[in-house]
């Protein structure tokens, strides 16, 4: 990263402070806000009234995949993935992004773990090249029924840009899947089965997780403590879930399918998770509780962009708009603030003096908002 420009101010902006939104100036000396004030002041960078925010904080993103196999049977090189992957993530407001990197995999999966370790090992690099413009963490995405979840885990040891990890399992009748039928969707739509291949692919999968689940879980939760790392929940369904994520001193609930697990894992004191495409959509694409529905409720606390980096900007405008009792600022703290702090960034996430100068200018076209500059750490990155 070359050595930020200082010192600046924006000036003429709609500021989104945790509480407000005021019309003034932020000033920036040596990477961090150094002063807020209301009103405008000349010889500075001129926002045109539009908005200037936190950067976003996103938590969980299995986008960059789609860079490293951009088709079946295709490998892209791994540095040049990551960069594609970044420069979407950053021009989407995205200043600090987990990526999320699967462990544990089905027999047939066209990536394995050395895949894995190799798009770590390109983050790697291109963050100590100052090829990125987002700052970049790893989130581990450790499927617990696989019988190959533990030893993927282990290719990340002492790898200290890995701060978080998630406790999945998609198997058949529970979780993310409770109805077979979203299930039998999902996985003919995706493999092409065919009644019967479906049938004995559920059967496989079931006997699966008896055979790991529970071990697995355990295993990869007492390693992520002893690393260090953050913990999450994935897909918790009933208060029997959250009992053991709180057992498990789990940080940050990801995507709870049912009203009552996202209302016992907010009052548990975890940050309850929600995709953005949800919010964006109107509703889950497995048939489960939509985001919407929780932010009324008063339990979502955290919006991830999950598969399209843009939906995190546009469905936190959305929310200060369809949803009486959330406004702006409210708004925009889950998907800035209350991210970065779930996972221990506290140095970033709001404009507050001190915090680090990671910002962006947005401007609202009809309802979609439109990312006109982004700065991390007082650079301009996009």
């Amino acid at each position: 990263m070359v050595e930020p420009h200082t010192p600046m101010t924006f000036t003429n902006a709609k500021l989104i402070l945790p509480d407000q939104v005021v019309e003034g100036t932020l000033a920036v000396d040596k990477g961090k806000i150094s002063d807020l004030s209301s009103g405008n002041v000349s010889h500075a960078l001129d926002c045109e009234g539009d908005y200037l925010i936190p950067g976003l904080v996103e938590l969980h993103t299995d986008h960059l995949e789609n860079h490293y196999k951009p088709r079946p049977g295709v490998t892209w090189n791994a540095v040049s993935a990551v960069q594609a992957h970044d420069a979407q993530i950053a021009c989407s407001g995205i200043t600090t992004v987990f990526d999320a990197l699967r462990v544990g995999m089905e027999d047939d999966a066209d990536l394995t773990a050395k895949d894995m370790r190799a798009m770590a090992d390109a983050i790697e690099i291109g963050q100590q090249e100052g090829r990125l413009r987002a700052d970049h963490y790893i989130h581990l995405r450790c499927e617990v029924s696989a019988d190959n979840c533990v030893e993927g885990f282990d290719l990340f040891n002492d790898d200290p840009r890995v701060c978080l990890a998630s406790l999945m399992d998609h198997t058949p009748g529970q979780r993310q899947f409770t109805s077979l039928d979203q299930f039998e969707l999902y996985y003919k739509t995706k493999k092409g089965f065919s009644d019967k291949q479906m049938q004995e692919f559920m059967l496989q999968m079931q006997a699966r997780a008896d055979r790991n689940s529970d071990k697995n879980r355990s295993a990869i939760a007492e390693r992520a403590k002893a690393a260090g790392m953050m913990l999450a929940s994935h897909d918790d369904a009933t208060l029997a879930h959250v009992e053991e994520a709180v057992q498990f001193g789990i940080n940050v609930a990801e995507f709870p399918t049912t009203l009552e697990a996202a209302k016992a894992s907010h009052e548990a004191g975890m940050a309850v998770l929600m995709g953005a495409p949800n919010v964006v959509r109107g509703k889950s694409h497995s048939g489960n509780i939509s985001a919407r529905e929780l932010a009324e409720a008063g339990y979502l606390d955290v919006l991830s962009s999950d598969y399209v980096p843009v939906s995190l900007l546009q469905a936190s405008f959305l929310l200060a708009q369809q949803i009486e009792g959330i406004s702006l600022p409210d708004a925009l703290q889950k998907v800035t603030k209350i991210p970065a702090e779930a996972v221990g960034l506290a140095d970033r996430g709001a404009l507050e003096v001190g915090r680090r100068a990671d910002l962006v200018q947005v401007r609202m076209v009809g309802d979609v908002p439109i990312v006109r500059g982004v700065w991390r750490e007082g650079y301009r990155v996009a």
